[in-house]
């Protein structure tokens, strides 16, 4: 995900089923990032600064 070694299960108070937890409610970042671009790429540059 991205993550630096330990970022969440380096942390003693949470079981591994709130590790799992707090993982899986995540957005892996780069998938975003890639996301956001192909989105992007797909809308006309007129649109960018215009609020919905």
């Amino acid at each position: 995900m991205a993550l630096d070694t330990g970022h969440v299960t380096a942390v003693p108070e949470l079981s591994r089923t709130a590790q799992l937890k707090a993982l899986g409610n995540g957005v892996v970042w780069p998938q975003a990032v890639a996301a956001l671009r192909i989105l992007l790429s797909r809308t006309e540059p007129a649109v960018w600064g215009r609020a919905a």
